[in-house]
């Protein structure tokens, strides 16, 4: 299917490895210019060169902290039209609430709900203007089913949801589209050293804590970067201006409820 996105320009954050990685080479793949953040600057010139290189698109990087002032500057200077924005950023530390004081949670509001806020605010007047633009924010299953460690994400990232969920609605007749991915368990580098940490706490190998990780996925595997891409490419395209305000759970089948 041809997406009908050639030729458009995507600022892809957390681009260098991972979901996000996995976003910027399915638009690559559908002829999307790209202006790609993240914060090593070795392994985002690495991934640029691969998608330059399998996709022939133009791909400018932007090493620099998308969740400060000083790097959504840099980014947006880098692409001045923007016509897809996928925000992207790390969640925060897991933990017991009670031991969070208010600056860890001003952090994890900033990294996963201002930040995209920020960057939303600069490209959503652009996309109205020129009648196209889609907006993808990764944010995490746990908006659909909280995780009781993960009060920090939890949190912002559901301030997010709310945010994108009205704004979808008074941007929808601009051909503008906002909406969530929520992703499960995926193998990632970060899914990884997760496990790894838990298999030294559990005293197990790090095989047996991963096969216990699947286990909780009906599915019987972990997610792949590339499958999380394609969802994103489809919501970006031409054929989803009918899908707006919605939160895409891709996880496997482990959320147990109906809706």
């Amino acid at each position: 299917m041809d997406m009908g996105i050639k030729g458009k320009t995507a600022l892809v954050c957390g681009a260098s490895a991972g979901l996000g990685r996995g976003c910027a080479d399915a638009l690559a793949a559908e002829g999307v210019n790209l202006v790609i953040v993240a914060r090593t600057p070795p392994k985002l010139e690495e991934a640029a060169a691969t998608l330059r290189a399998q996709h022939g698109v133009t791909v400018q990087t932007v090493a620099c902290d998308i969740t400060t002032a000083e790097g959504r500057s840099a980014a947006l200077h880098a692409c001045p039209q923007i016509d897809i924005l996928v925000s992207n950023a790390g969640g925060p530390p897991p933990g017991d609430f009670r031991s969070f004081t208010v600056d860890d949670w001003n952090r994890a509001l900033n990294s996963n709900m201002l930040t995209p806020i920020e960057l939303i605010r600069a490209v959503i007047d652009g996309m109205i203007s020129r009648g196209f633009g889609r907006i993808v924010n990764i944010t995490s299953s746990a908006v659909k089913a909280p995780i009781d460690a993960l009060c920090l994400s939890n949190g912002a990232r559901s301030g997010l949801t709310g945010f994108a969920a009205g704004l979808a609605r008074r941007v929808a007749s601009h051909n503008v589209t906002v909406n969530n991915l929520l992703p499960g368990g995926f193998d990632t580098d970060r899914t990884r050293a997760n496990v790894t940490a838990l298999a030294k706490e559990a005293n197990q190998s790090v095989v047996e804590a991963m096969a216990h990780e699947m286990r909780k996925v009906p599915a019987g595997r972990l997610g792949t970067a590339q499958e999380f891409g394609a969802a994103c490419a489809f919501l970006c395209s031409t054929h989803a201006g009918f899908i707006t305000g919605q939160n895409l759970l891709i996880d496997g089948g482990a959320y147990p409820g109906t809706f």
